[in-house]
């Protein structure tokens, strides 16, 4: 689930970096964010709409929606697509509106 070739861009060898979601170790990529880490390991559905329930993914991409807010090192409302992959990061499914911080 990732581009290797690409015409313009040249993604070089990245150091593999370990993170954790939902508990389960996952491997990403230095230069990821957590959200193309998550898609690129084959995670889709990012969280779910408040009121009817319904999966949410990976959308915009560059921070405007809020599709790809998870809880990250126990922080809530982290926009996973734009916040860039740490080694031992932990990435969890958020189940609620999250604290507002």
């Amino acid at each position: 689930m990732r581009i290797e070739n690409h015409p313009i861009l040249d993604f070089g060898n990245r150091k593999s970096i370990k993170f954790y979601f939902e508990g389960k170790e996952m491997e990403g990529l230095e230069g990821d964010t957590i959200a193309s880490a998550l898609h690129a390991a084959g995670v889709k559905v990012l969280g779910e709409s408040l009121f009817k329930h319904r999966p949410r993914g990976f959308y915009c991409a560059i921070g405007n929606c809020s599709s790809c807010l998870m809880t990250v090192n126990g922080k809530s409302n982290v926009k996973t697509c734009v916040t860039i992959l740490e080694e031992g990061t932990r990435v969890e499914i958020q189940k609620d509106k999250g604290g507002l911080e």
